[in-house]
Formats: structure tokens, sequence, C-alpha cells
């Protein structure tokens, strides 16, 4: 299992659309209460779902992590995990730094990765790039953000995205995901 975790608009999702080109990987797809944004798929980019319906999930025991972030409930459902490494794949997950830390408690088996912003400067013009947030949430994720990189130092290893190419070549090489000859690198090509 390889878990990527960092702040808000340190390039996670980037880094994972790149990561998921090796058929060898597959995605967690985590269950959240936000409310889906525009462009996104349920059961492809989330799988969205009623707090009553996510509280179920969690008495059930069928999460192997959650968490409350700005008020949303976020989790992993184990099946998808337990799946997925029975085959001999690496099961990527994105999370928060809180739900990558409660993993790292639990001593669930993985590669913690944590990727860091160049600087909080970079960070914030990410954020505020992005258009999909007001000022106010933007400043919340910023602070926030200063305290999940203070948590780096309990992560396995720490990628900088500061070029992504650069960044993408050092998570490949910590999961052991270099590309060879006989590796189809590409799904889009199929």
């Amino acid at each position: 299992m390889l878990v990527l975790s960092g702040p808000s608009g340190c390039g996670k999702s980037t880094l994972c659309r790149e990561l998921l080109k090796d058929q060898r990987v597959e995605f967690s797809v985590s269950a959240t209460t936000r409310p889906k944004r525009a462009g996104e798929v349920d059961g492809r980019d989330y799988v969205f779902l009623t707090p009553k319906t996510f509280k179920a999930h969690v008495d059930a025991g069928e999460f192997i992590e959650w968490a409350e972030v700005f008020g949303n409930l976020y989790g992993t459902l184990r099946a998808p995990m337990e799946a997925t490494l029975a085959a001999g794949r690496v099961y990527l997950l994105e999370i928060d730094v809180q739900g990558a830390l409660q993993l790292k408690a639990l001593n669930v088996p993985g590669t913690y990765v944590f990727i860091a912003p160049p600087d909080f400067e970079e960070l914030r013009r990410r954020l505020v790039g992005r258009g999909t947030e007001s000022v106010e949430v933007v400043e919340r994720r910023l602070s926030k953000a200063e305290d999940e990189y203070r948590e780096r130092v309990k992560y396995d290893h720490v990628v900088i995205n500061d070029d992504l190419q650069r960044a993408l070549d050092e998570v490949r090489a910590i999961a052991g995901l270099q590309l060879g000859p006989d590796t189809t690198a590409d799904r889009d090509k199929e």
C-alpha cells in the first residue's frame, strides 16, 4: 500500500493521476459526505454518501480509517484495499494527514509519503489558482497546512513537489514502480 498525503494544494491529486497510468497501481476511491464539485463522478472521484450512510459503514467496521475534515467525513473502505493487495497490486491512497497518521498508528502496513509544497507562498498561489474556494476557505487551508507540515517527520518519506516530473520519479522509486520495457505505463493508450 502506498499512502500519499500532504496539505491541500501540494499536488497529491496530480501525482496520483500520473501514478495511475501504471497498470500495477489501483486507486483507493475514498468515501465522503462532502458535496460533489463540478465534474466529479460518484465512484470515480469519491463515493459520495449521506452522513447517515457513512456512519452506518463506520458502525459496521467497513473503514480502515475515517476522519472529519472541514466539517465533512472522509474514509477508506476496507474491501477494495484487501482485494487489490490480494491480487499483488499497489493500492494507492490519497488521504489527508489525519487519516494517514491514523493508519500508521494502527500499524497498517504500507509506505507513507508526505507530499510537501516547495514553500507556503507557492501553496497559496496553487490554492487561489484553483478558483474553487473562497478567500476564507483558502486561508483556513493554509493555516491547516502549517500544522500538517509539522507532521511530516512521522512519515517514511518526504517528497517536495517543486517539479512534477522529479517528484513523480521520486515517488515511483519509493514505491518500486520504475518503468521497464515490459511495463504498460499508460492506460490511456489501450
